[in-house]
């Protein structure tokens, strides 16, 4: 009966969530109703699969309209009707395409008019699957139109958007954020009506009950539209089936790829054990259908390969030997007892999860490989997420519409205001934005931020697409629902770890010619290297992937890390649920007593020996569900996936909780112990990493730490050239000049675009200057190229077309230094040399000709000022921050020292690094803080809440510190009293 409703998927127009839809449809005695989005069809197989907990037959559709004026509306009666309609869809959005008045013919379609749109048409001849859609509204005015000869063709068009008037109030909103305008100024025609509300079958049909065959028309239209997909437990596998000729072949390619690099990977040292686990993952992979998917990843790597590009695999597929024979990732899992379960089991429904990592630079080029080769029959699609109104964002969006001034909206934004002084429009604003939230209120779809799908059939067999900015189809859906249907996805992604390594490389090559080769993927033999390990220990792991984080260096420095397994471990204990559980301090006490760990229940001591019987990775979480709770492999991953809350709440979950708590009981455990091992769960299994992922990242990190160790300078350069890492640029520039670096300020005749180094000699790029362009950039490379470096200030202007105001940015970082005249004087004969230029554009003259030079007064100028020019063009100085400080410091305590004062009151001079923000279990704030001594060595500071309420430390410069040096577990950090920031010279 009701062929047209709206789920909060018509993006700023809808408000109901699909499942609500579906109550509201039990509610009102439907037994039929159809989802028919505006212009999408993100919720459509969710719709489809919550359907059958209702006992409703889902019907879906598309409205289509060119802004808001309905063209028609299309109905899917099978899922082929489904996939023409997703294709249609597709065409319009990709080419940014109007749709037409007249339908078109698709087959396995319906297209319902409504009645006031023919009107405006003048349409009077129908198709077959062509009906006209009447409005209770329309009753009036139907029998007395040209098309009242055509009640053949009447179904009942009521349309549902809103559950009630508050809805219709929030969707009023919605269109005046779309239209970005004031509230007061949407128009009726800019919005629904507030009668698109669900009536009850009785009453709807009753007002139709003088057109005798509308409800069966309406009914038999509905009964003629069955559309099926399988989800969950009875899903059927929706991937790339065949990779190769046929499924034979794809397995013995598999086969053949993973034995033929037993050579290469193990050498001598195969044994049995090896042999056993890759006939064990063989005959799963093969059983679970998953032989094109280790193809398909392969593919992918091998071409990386072949293009020289670096990358690193993880994710649970690490705990796979035969990803490590094919080279997808570099993780062995025989030497750390990887938990192949946690990636494939018989009974996990779910599919395999690889992440691969690429450069930044290189992952377009892999995305547009994997669509040329497996997407040129439309069966491949970027992974679409939803973005939902978050309360700050909304807040901002709901002020405009309000028409509050800008101070307001930041107050509310930013939760600064008394609730209860709010006047009448502030008080909505607060309201609407919670009622988006508590909604999880769509506001627009995005990309996932590396899904790739390759299917068996086109992706519009399951969803309309999108046409980003990247330029590759992107599916109305998001992962959750991929899974739900059976579609597995290819995780490529990218980070500047990898970028940074690569040119690193490249770096040695030039600036240490006589160098060795390296191979860094012999991780192997980083492993074993004493000054590689050390570093870790030390915790000097500044620019090091992964491990360059104040918490990572206060971690590794209270575990004495110094192995690459105590590095695995490390990288998942830093994770923010194993600290929210309580279990990072408690790891660390047992690692520190291993009497200690006896506390631990003998069940969980068991299963988790090397972590002390705690859980620190996913596959704990599967262990401890398996054997702790006598759960089977499917429900125990069941649990792990909602533990990341995007399957909480689902009966699925909610089933697979309460069985854990009973057989816990029945098992005869300790309600306490049951309670506490579930809220372990429950806290960090949604944000642990599988072990084989963090292995993964350990392997990144000894490739970093090895460049760092043996070639620091190179490696610097590298960070700085790749967008550095947790920290600040100029961080990593103390860091070069910690390790014996000149770090000098951009020169026209020696720096590139990017930072590079001769010997021992930095040059920061020219990009790194705030204002510069890169037009300005190219042009003095270019004629650097062409006729060699610059000899003087005319020379330079001879050769290059440059505006003032980009030729003071250079004069005022130094650039011109060569020169040695000083920075004033070249801003005089600049602007003197500039007014005077009759030509814009540099000439080639056949004779050099004098321009004529004044003489001028000598300036006066200071380390100071050279300081701040620095400041405001590169956001820092290159001279130490200390030397701006105006007034002397007193005697202090330098970092190297504070093991003499543990206990007792110091004052220490610190610059600010970095500062973190973080709420005790009571929700005050409190603080930490990481800044450098005179010495450029690091402070550790922490703020309780009675500090971090009292002192202010967000803006860089030098404090001095007051506080007491505590130390826990060998780390030491000053526990802050007060903290003053210091005054600096004026200019």
């Amino acid at each position: 009966m009701l062929l047209n409703c709206h789920s909060y998927f018509s993006l700023r127009y809808g408000m109901i969530p699909e499942e609500e839809l579906l109550k509201l449809c039990v509610l009102n005695n439907y037994n039929t109703i159809a989802l028919t989005d505006i212009n999408n069809t993100s919720g459509c197989l969710n719709f489809i699969r919550t359907a059958a907990k209702y006992d409703v037959n889902p019907v879906v559709g598309i409205d289509f309209r060119n802004g808001l004026r309905q063209q028609f509306i299309g109905l899917a009666k099978n899922n082929n009707g489904f996939q023409n309609l997703n294709a249609f869809l597709s065409k319009h959005s990709h080419e940014k395409l109007d749709f037409p008045d007249q339908a078109p013919k698709l087959e396995d379609v319906a297209f319902i008019y409504s009645f006031e749109q023919l009107i405006k048409t003048g349409k009077t001849d129908f198709s077959a699957e062509e009906y006209i859609g009447i409005t209770i509204k329309d009753l009036n005015r139907v029998r007395f139109s040209p098309l009242a000869n055509r009640e053949d063709k009447f179904v009942i068009l009521h349309p549902v958007s809103f559950r009630h008037k508050k809805d219709f109030s929030a969707h009023r909103l919605l269109r005046s954020i779309d239209e970005n305008t004031l509230l007061s100024k949407i128009s009726t025609f800019g919005t629904g009506e507030e009668t698109e509300q669900m009536l009850p079958s009785a009453t709807l049909k009753y007002h139709f009950k003088n057109f005798d065959s509308i409800v069966y028309n309406t009914e038999k239209l509905m009964e003629q539209c069955q559309i099926n997909f399988s989800f969950g437990d009875h899903r059927q596998h929706q991937n790339l089936k065949i990779y190769g000729e046929s499924e034979a072949d794809d397995y013995q390619k598999l086969r053949s790829l993973t034995y033929n690099a037993l050579g290469y990977r193990y050498g001598t040292e195969v044994n049995d054990l090896i042999f056993d686990r890759i006939s064990m993952e063989l005959e799963l992979i093969q059983k679970q259908n998953f032989i094109p998917f280790f193809l398909v990843n392969h593919d992918i790597v091998s071409y990386a390969k072949q293009k020289g590009y670096y990358y690193v695999g993880r994710g649970s597929g690490a705990n796979s030997i035969v990803a490590y024979l094919l080279s997808i990732t570099n993780v062995d899992p025989i030497e750390l007892d990887l938990y192949f379960e946690r990636f494939i089991n018989i009974h996990r429904k779910n599919p395999p999860d690889f992440d691969i990592d690429f450069s930044w630079k290189d992952r377009e080029d892999i995305t547009d490989y994997i669509f040329k080769k497996f997407g040129s029959k439309g069966q491949a699609a970027l992974l679409g997420t939803y973005s939902t109104f978050q309360h700050s964002a909304a807040v901002r969006e709901l002020g405009k519409v309000f028409g509050l001034p800008n101070y307001e909206i930041e107050a509310l934004s930013n939760g600064k205001y008394d609730p209860k002084k709010l006047d009448q429009l502030s008080a909505l604003v607060i309201k609407y934005a919670g009622y988006f939230q508590e909604n999880n209120q769509p506001n627009h779809l995005s990309i996932h931020a590396g899904g790739i799908l390759i299917s068996e059939r086109p992706i519009h067999y399951f969803s309309a697409t999108d046409l980003p900015p990247k330029g590759f189809p992107t599916t109305q859906f998001d992962m959750v629902i991929a899974e739900d249907v059976g579609l597995n996805k290819y995780d490529i992604l990218s980070q500047r770890g990898l970028a940074k390594i690569k040119e690193t490389l490249e770096i040695i090559k030039y600036n240490r010619p006589e160098a060795p080769e390296i191979d860094i993927d012999d991780v192997k033999k980083f492993k074993l290297d004493p000054k590689i390990n050390n570093l870790i220990k030390q915790a000097q792991c500044i620019g090091c992937f992964y491990v360059e984080s104040p918490a990572m260096r206060m971690l590794l420095k209270k575990l004495e890390v110094d192995n690459y397994l105590g590095l695995v471990a490390a990288s998942s204990i830093i994770r923010p649920g194993v600290a929210k559980s309580g279990m990072m301090r408690e790891y660390i006490l047992r690692h520190q007593d291993n009497d200690r760990a006896k506390e631990a229940h003998p069940v969980l001591l068991d299963l988790m020996p090397e972590t002390y019987g705690i859980m620190v990775y996913q596959e704990d979480v599967i262990k401890v569900a398996h054997y702790f709770a006598g759960l089977t492999l499917g429900e125990a991953d069941v649990i792990r996936r909602g533990m990341s809350g995007k399957f909480r709440g689902r009966d699925e979950f909610e089933h697979v909780k309460a069985k854990f708590f009973k057989n816990c009981k029945d098992r005869k455990y300790d309600p306490k112990i049951t309670e506490e091992i579930w809220g372990q769960i429950a806290s960090f299994a949604g944000y642990a990493f599988a072990k084989g992922h963090s292995a993964s990242y350990a392997v990144e990190s000894y490739q970093t730490l090895f460049l760092k160790a043996y070639y620091p300078l190179e490696f610097m350069v590298s960070v700085l050239n790749n967008g550095g890492g947790f920290y600040a640029p100029e961080l990593y520039v103390h860091e070069a000049r910690m390790m014996g670096a000149n770090v000098l300020a951009p020169c026209v005749n020696h720096s590139y675009a990017q930072a590079i180094i001769e010997g021992k000699d930095i040059y920061l790029g020219m990009q790194s200057l705030n204002e510069i362009e890169e037009k300005t950039i190219a042009k003095i490379l270019e004629a650097r190229q062409a006729e060699g470096p610059f000899t003087s200030l005319n020379n330079f202007l001879d050769r290059v077309a440059v505006s003032i105001e980009q030729l003071t940015i250079l004069i005022r970082i130094n650039a011109f230094r060569f020169t040695k005249i000083d920075k004033k004087t070249l801003l005089w004969k600049a602007h003197f040399r500039m007014y005077k230029a009759t030509n814009k554009v540099p000439q080639k003259q056949l004779f050099q000709i004098e321009i004529k030079d004044f003489d001028l007064p000598a300036f006066e100028t200071s380390p100071t000022d050279e300081a701040y020019d620095q400041i405001e063009l590169l956001g820092f100085p290159l001279c130490s921050p200390f030397d701006l400080v105006k007034n002397p410091m007193s005697r202090s305590v330098m970092s190297k020292d504070l093991h003499q004062y543990i206990n007792q009151e110091v004052i220490q001079y610190g610059y600010l690094v970095a500062v973190k923000n973080t709420r005790t279990s009571k929700g005050d704030r409190m603080q930490f803080g990481t800044f450098l001594d005179q010495e450029g060595q690091f402070i550790d500071t922490v703020h309780f809440p009675d500090v971090a309420a009292k002192y202010n430390f967000s803006n860089k410069g030098v404090y001095k510190i007051y506080g007491k040096v505590i130390d826990e577990f060998g780390f030491l950090s000053i526990e802050v009293t007060e903290i003053v920031r210091m005054d600096l010279a004026l200019r």
